[in-house]
């Protein structure tokens, strides 16, 4: 897996293994219209260049200041924003939010082990103690202390945050491997879902054993797998970061596709057809074994109802839904 350029904890890598000092500052809470979610990371240089982001912009002037005195004294710190806070309005929070943000030097073992679990596609959590400074790197799969089962937790909720473990608060940093966004059926809509889910960070990969329709011409830089879905997924299973979503509107293709995903524990199923082509699919899935509380998990007609025509319109509605399942997984607020 290859990093953004602007992946903080890359540069973080590529400037300790240049001899550079590095600190990180990290958003560890926020309450109100704060611009950026707990997790979000900048890394700064001695020499005060950086990468990543912790707000709009209106605090990292100032982070940046505690990341250069954090280098020179080897201390952590943990800075406070927020509109009553005199600070904040100096450096411009004036949005109504409140941010917190752990500042911290950082060594290259740490960052490399983390890093080397992304590029791997594993999930790992950085936890760090705000009061004392510790910092443990976590596998949640692996790990049964009080802290990996909270960092479990997490991980489960793709949610970064504070949790309370050994008596102390920890804050923990969720990396989870990117969605696995599995389509069925190289059409289309396919073809948009390829230009737009990288935007949104979803690794993609184009199901179909049509090789006119997988081409590269048609999929230039996506992978293709030509070849039926249960032969797909026998060989690369769908986990709890996978969405499947099927296309192909042949009945071949796609159900097999279905079966799979109804005994994965992809967190995402969709499935292409107006409502009577959804009931008939439901029928024909349910005559080959599968059970009504399982078929209720495939969204049918696939996306959300915002009316879209064309394929583009359509691959958002899709893309939105998947979003929707994926952060608000109780439902839809």
């Amino acid at each position: 897996m290859e990093f953004s350029a602007f992946d903080p904890l890359d540069a973080t890598e590529q400037w300790l293994k240049q001899g550079r000092a590095v600190a990180l500052g990290t958003v560890i809470a926020t309450w109100g219209s704060a611009p950026r979610q707990p997790g979000s990371v900048i890394a700064v240089r001695e020499d005060g260049a950086f990468a990543g982001s912790v707000s709009g912009g209106c605090v990292e002037g100032a982070v940046i200041e505690a990341a250069e005195a954090s280098l020179r004294d080897g201390k952590h710190r943990r800075l406070e924003f927020g509109v009553a806070d005199e600070q904040a309005w100096s450096v411009g929070l004036v949005c109504g939010g409140h941010i917190e943000i752990l500042v911290e030097p950082v060594n290259l073992a740490l960052v490399q082990a983390l890093n080397e679990l992304r590029r791997q596609q594993k999930c790992a959590v950085r936890a760090v103690d705000p009061a004392g400074g510790e910092t443990r790197l976590i596998d949640p799969l692996t790990d049964r202390s009080p802290l990996g089962l909270a960092a479990a937790a997490a991980a489960r909720a793709d949610k970064s945050g504070m949790a309370e473990a050994e008596g102390r608060q920890w804050f923990l940093a969720v990396f989870n491997p990117p969605v696995d966004l599995a389509v069925v059926g190289a059409v289309h809509i396919a073809q948009a879902l390829a230009a737009m889910a990288p935007r949104l960070g979803f690794r993609l990969r184009v199901i179909d054993p049509r090789q006119a329709f997988a081409t590269a011409q048609r999929f230039p830089g996506v992978t293709l797998v030509l070849s039926y879905p249960d032969e797909a997924f026998a060989s690369a299973p769908l986990g709890p970061r996978s969405a499947l979503v099927t296309l192909s509107h042949d009945a071949k293709i796609d159900d097999p596709a279905l079966l799979a995903g109804l005994s994965s524990p992809a967190f995402y199923i969709g499935a292409l057809g107006s409502r009577r082509t959804h009931a008939a699919r439901l029928e024909r899935l349910g005559a080959k074994g599968a059970a009504e509380e399982a078929l209720a998990r495939i969204h049918g007609p696939v996306g959300l109802a915002i009316g879209a025509k064309s394929p583009e319109e359509i691959a958002l509605s899709i893309l939105a839904q998947l979003v929707e399942r994926l952060r608000l997984p109780e439902g839809r607020s």
